[in-house]
């Protein structure tokens, strides 16, 4: 179980350090929605499976839900001035 649980942490750590360095917003949010995801994974192991539940739904799903819809209402790319 520790090693599962170290595992995650691991993945976690690797995948924002990548979601930190990312250029693209959308692929970015879409990468801390993945670590979120990952946290209630760990959650779940810790025997807490209502805090899990919860950082699955808001932190998981919600959260990245309203990133993906704020980065598509702007411009994705900025304009180069010619």
């Amino acid at each position: 179980m520790e090693a599962m649980s170290l595992f995650l942490i691991i993945i976690m750590v690797i995948v924002s350090f990548l979601a930190v360095n990312m250029k693209d917003l959308l692929s970015a949010s879409i990468l801390l929605g993945f670590v979120s995801l990952m946290s209630a994974v760990l959650f779940y192991f810790m025997q807490a499976p209502d805090v899990a539940m919860a950082e699955a739904s808001i932190g998981a799903a919600l959260t990245t839900a309203v990133f993906i819809v704020a980065i598509k209402k702007t411009k994705r790319f900025e304009e180069k001035d010619e």
